[in-house]
């Protein structure tokens, strides 16, 4: 679905410029993806997982058949698609006008906008539903109300919901799941381990996450593959984790790994959240009178966006470790991947950075020692122990 994308023009680029953020979602990976692309961030789509309905499943059968039979106090519905899911399966056995029935006398919460206008489409009306879309502010109003003794029913959404259920059964609820659909492994594993190699290789600037079981899922694949230790390794480094919300976050906090979570559990904050974060870690240099502002993937000289080939960014980046001093052309050598053993590789890639950067004077060569940034005179001081 998306691929790495070309920079935008230098004119109109945005705040994620020169970023390659990797996108696990199944769901709404498109409108995610969009909203990434328009703030200039390239793109690489790996779900790293499926839908699959339960139209023929017996558990939502037999879950459908005793609610019906059973009336609920309390039906929370948590997805758009999840809902109108149920509905049509229950059509389709021949007891959707009983479910609408049923529901049409429960107290029905609806999680979101898009899934009061899924219960609105069924002819029914919604009591109550969160501003937040966060099941967390479900979850406090329902124990407001008080839940000791009701009988209460959750649309499940193929994730867990660690604590929800829990919850409400400590305060005394009779829970009743209905699971409208589940995540599968993705069909094709292929987009999935390209974007584990590109996480070892710091192809990426960034991951989201918009659910719980595809994070947990992308871990499995990476400890499949032996990767499991150096993705995670990236992650806590150079590979920043973003998450749409502390429930998503759960798999990766259970390794170790600390993410980045916005206050607000949507696609929007998760997009403004990477806005700020990847800016804010990028390398911001005075060099021969230019500001440099190394990205991802991409130079920010005086503002205007240059692509930089992946070898030219490993030197760059390793010049920009020791800002002003010389390093070696065997350090250099080391720092590009699978360059071998023949320094001249290192004087074409350096040729190549020049170019790409369009001020040549940015990176000096110092005959028989190698190379170094060419810093200016004022921050020498700052960056002489860096």
């Amino acid at each position: 679905m998306y691929d790495e994308q070309q920079l935008p023009a230098q004119q109109d680029h945005g705040p994620l410029a020169g970023f390659t953020v990797g996108v696990t979602a199944a769901r709404r990976a498109d409108e995610l993806g969009a909203l990434l692309q328009r703030r200039g961030a390239s793109v690489v789509h790996a779900p790293a997982l499926r839908i699959v309905p339960l139209a023929d499943d017996s558990e939502l059968l037999a879950a459908t058949k005793g609610l019906i039979e059973q009336a609920p106090d309390v039906v929370v519905a948590t997805t758009a698609i999840g809902f109108r899911g149920w509905i049509e399966a229950a059509d389709g056995w021949g007891l959707g006008e009983d479910l609408i029935e049923r529901l049409r006398g429960v107290e029905l919460l609806a999680r979101g906008p898009k899934v009061k206008g899924a219960v609105r489409a069924a002819g029914l009306t919604e009591e109550w539903s969160p501003s937040s879309e966060s099941m967390a502010e479900v979850l406090d109003r329902l124990l407001e109300e008080g839940v000791d003794g009701r009988r209460v029913a959750i649309q499940l959404h193929g994730e867990p919901l660690p604590g929800f259920v829990e919850a409400l059964r400590a305060g005394g609820a009779e829970v009743v799941g209905v699971p409208v659909y589940r995540w599968m492994p993705p069909e094709d594993i292929t987009p999935v381990d390209r974007l584990l190699d590109a996480t070892v290789t710091r192809g990426l600037d960034a991951i989201t996450f918009t659910s719980a079981p595809a994070a947990a899922s992308l871990l499995s694949r990476a400890e499949e593959r032996g990767l499991l230790s150096d993705v995670l390794a990236a992650l806590h480094h150079d590979v920043l984790p973003a998450c749409v919300g502390p429930v998503t976050a759960l798999p990766l906090q259970a390794r170790g790994v600390d993410t980045v979570q916005p206050e607000r559990f949507r696609l929007g904050p998760l997009v403004q959240l990477l806005c700020k974060e990847l800016p804010g870690r990028a390398r911001t240099l005075p060099i021969a009178g230019h500001r440099v502002e190394i990205r991802g993937h991409a130079v920010m000289v005086d503002g205007a966006l240059r692509p930089v080939p992946p070898a030219g960014m490993s030197l760059l980046r390793a010049l920009a470790r020791r800002p002003g001093w010389v390093v070696a052309r065997a350090e250099l050598l080391r720092a590009l991947p699978g360059a071998g053993r023949d320094e001249h590789a290192v004087e074409t890639a350096m040729a190549r950075l020049r170019t790409a950067l369009g001020a040549p004077k940015l990176i000096q060569t110092v005959v028989k020692r190698g190379y170094r940034l060419a810093l200016d005179p004022a921050a020498d001081a700052k960056y002489a122990d860096a």
